[in-house]
């Protein structure tokens, strides 16, 4: 058979590798400059504000409580009396931001101006019951130890030396129903130890906001490589039989292929189970709104430990290995060989926004055990300990099964309870 046609023949264009930097020409939809975004007219702000501490509240008008974001009904609501307050914050699609623009400006401001300590401990006074509340890490939002007020730090989202929340997605799934989900989960793992699954009384349940990246790119890559068409072969061995053999003939091939990616997400907190974190996905980053310290209200809260630039990487990989994906597409038939790919990467842009996610943590034998689950989705992922008693016990019914089996067989097995008789039959195969 002849080769098939080659794709798209001709000079390739000039184009950047992978691995330089990326740069912004043209736009990805809904982006914007790194200078901050025209947002809505500002809204009134209920919150109580604490200069001393630069810290934020929200209390209740009806009865003096502390008023937190209720998931079920959408709005602020107190716990102790009640009352409910719609989120003055408008709701509006997040845009983003070219990453190059942002972080230019952003390490300029970061040489003159010191930023937020978001390491170690960063201890507050309680501006409910002058308790000491302390905020660990990157942790921007918290509740009082003592009166169980939620707390927020202004000093971090509004620092000019950091990047800003620009979206959030604010959880849909309830503690009620989320404590549902992990009840399913825990019961399911057969081979946990039972201490394991009294969580309830040994374990922490929390509603945590976890700071992301996503990112949108539109790259064009020029390949060259080879299309693999796989035939058959049929020939008799050295002892004459029959053998069929797959090959492949290779046929040169170039093209270009174009990407456009949108919302890759990458987890900029450190100290977190990435790859289970990771199975979380995929998550409705189009549903994002404005972000609105409303919504974290009475909710942990994370900022970055990885800012744009430092999390790009991640997010950079996987869209590499989408582009090859792309390419052997386009090569088509039954094997690929790339040779070279160059990509100009057009575009790129990020967001920071903030996910949901409900956390259990267990300590299990002086070691903490986490199951995460996705706020919006109900998705579980976990870890958890192994009860060596119950696979014990397991193995030991299993090997008594198998024993039982073969006593069993050996007692029987050999036995005919007929008058019948067996036939062996021999087969041959006669070569000329």
């Amino acid at each position: 058979m002849g080769p098939p046609p080659q794709r798209r023949m001709g000079p390739p264009p000039v184009a950047a590798a992978v691995a330089v930097d990326f740069v912004p020409a043209g736009g990805v939809e809904g982006q914007q400059s790194g200078a901050p975004a025209k947002q809505p007219p500002p809204q009134p702000d209920r919150a109580m504000l604490h200069v001393t501490e630069h810290t934020r509240t929200y209390p209740c008008s009806a009865c003096g409580g502390q008023l937190q974001f209720d998931i079920a009904s959408q709005k602020l609501r107190c716990p102790n009396c009640g009352n409910y307050s719609e989120i003055e914050a408008p709701r509006a699609p997040v845009a983003a931001r070219d990453l190059r623009e942002a972080m230019g400006e952003l390490r300029a401001l970061q040489a003159t101006t010191a930023g937020p300590e978001v390491t170690g401990n960063h201890e507050i006074k309680c501006q409910n019951c002058g308790g000491t509340t302390s905020f660990v890490g990157s942790l921007t939002a918290t509740r009082c130890p003592y009166c169980a007020t939620p707390i927020q730090r202004d000093d971090v989202h509004n620092a000019p030396a950091r990047l800003p929340v620009d979206g959030v997605v604010p959880f849909r799934i309830d503690e009620k129903n989320a404590r549902v989900l992990v009840e399913k989960w825990v019961s399911g793992r057969w081979f946990a130890p039972s201490e394991f699954k009294k969580y309830k009384r040994m374990g922490s349940f929390a509603s945590v906001y976890h700071a992301y990246f996503t990112y949108n790119a539109d790259t064009y890559t020029w390949y060259q490589g080879e299309q693999g068409i796989e035939y058959t072969e049929t020939y008799r061995d050295s002892d004459g039989d029959l053998q069929t053999v797959t090959r492949v003939r290779w046929y040169p091939v170039q093209g270009e292929v174009a990407n456009q990616f949108v919302d890759v997400p990458v987890l900029a907190n450190e100290h977190a189970d990435r790859g289970r974190i990771k199975t979380l996905e995929p998550w409705p980053i189009e549903d994002a709104t404005t972000y609105s310290p409303e919504y974290v209200a009475g909710h942990l809260a994370r900022t970055y430990d990885r800012d744009a630039e430092e999390s790009l990487p991640e997010a950079r990989s996987e869209m590499e290995s989408e582009i090859e994906h792309t390419v052997r597409r386009d090569i088509g038939g039954d094997q690929q060989r790339i040779h070279s790919l160059n990509s100009t990467w057009n575009s790129l842009a990020y967001k920071h926004v903030l996910l949901p996610i409900w956390l259990l943590t267990v300590i299990y034998m002086d070691r903490p055990f986490n199951v995460y689950i996705n706020g919006l989705t109900g998705e579980v992922s976990g870890e958890r300990p192994w009860s060596k008693i119950k696979i014990a016990i397991a193995a030991t019914l299993a090997i008594i099964v198998v024993i039982a089996i073969v006593v069993l067989y050996m007692k029987f097995g050999h036995h005919s309870t007929g008058h019948g008789h067996t036939t062996t039959v021999h087969h041959s195969i006669h070569r000329r």
